[in-house]
């Protein structure tokens, strides 16, 4: 697992129950050189997704400050995630894409997905004109030259246009789309959750269960609040034994406001509709 902070810290666990810290504990010593030029006063990086193709873990991440869109989304690979292997070596493959206040975008919170032909596409955005969508190379993790448009996705027009955290899944015969509405790093007072719309191709239109287009403002609510567990947003997904689990943190209102981890159960009704079940 690897998460927001100095360096990207990673975890690792045998059960996704009992957590560690993995070796060497962070992915980067320092900031990478382009993403210091970019952003000069960040330390933190922030919302690393990580995939496997072409005979490569491919780590996305992004660099910013929070209400800029002065953004910088790079990569980073890797042959193995096992540091005792002799291979194990992080190389930066530096920037992806990036924004700037001349954007209508914000380049944070990126998301590679795969297609049923395997293309690879990354997902991305915060706040603005919302979530959208760019080709890339399967070759070099990076852009495709054969195809520029940038796909709007999903998009909103209350509380500031509060939308991030896209995490694309391809189920039967959809793509579905998550994202997260409204407020994190909050504390207790976090609104986070998240919210799903899905498609028949990858590039949209997504509807949510009640039919309105999630660049129209829609989006089916997945993750709700409780009295201690506060803003459950910015999730990924992962198969494990046959299993979906819904992967995010939420703000202990017991304990300070801390960021926890959460997993639950993603379950699928015969209406193809997820919903979660937090006591697996």
């Amino acid at each position: 697992m690897f998460s927001t902070g100095i360096g990207i810290p990673v975890r690792q666990s045998a059960d996704l129950r009992t957590w560690r810290k993995a070796q060497p504990g962070k992915v980067f010593q320092e900031m990478p050189d382009f993403a210091h030029a970019i952003v000069p006063n960040q330390v933190d990086i922030w919302a690393p997704d990580i995939s496997y193709f072409n005979g490569r873990y491919h780590l996305y991440y992004s660099v910013s400050t929070f209400g800029s869109n002065r953004s910088v989304i790079g990569l980073t690979t890797n042959s193995t995630l096992d540091a005792e292997n002799e291979a194990f070596n992080w190389s930066d493959e530096g920037i992806v894409i990036e924004s700037t206040s001349n954007n209508n975008y914000n380049c944070i919170d990126p998301n590679l997905i795969l297609d049923t032909s395997g293309t690879p596409w990354l997902a991305f955005g915060s706040f603005w004109s919302g979530i959208k969508l760019r080709r890339l190379d399967y070759n070099t993790g990076k852009l495709a030259l054969g195809d520029s448009k940038t796909y709007a996705l999903a998009q909103r027009f209350v509380n500031n246009g509060a939308i991030e955290g896209a995490y694309i899944f391809h189920k039967g015969d959809n793509y579905y789309l998550f994202t997260s509405f409204d407020s994190c790093c909050q504390g207790r007072d976090s609104t986070y959750n998240v919210r799903v719309g899905r498609s028949k191709v990858i590039t949209g239109p997504y509807i949510d269960r009640d039919g309105v287009a999630m660049l129209k403002g829609g989006g089916t609510q997945v993750t709700f609040y409780s009295e201690r567990w506060r803003g459950p947003g910015h999730n990924s997904l992962i198969e494990d034994g046959g299993v979906d689990y819904l992967v995010y943190h939420a703000y202990d209102a017991q304990n300070a406001g801390i960021p926890t981890l959460q997993i639950d159960r993603l379950n699928w009704g015969d209406n193809g509709w997820p919903w979660t079940d937090p006591k697996w």
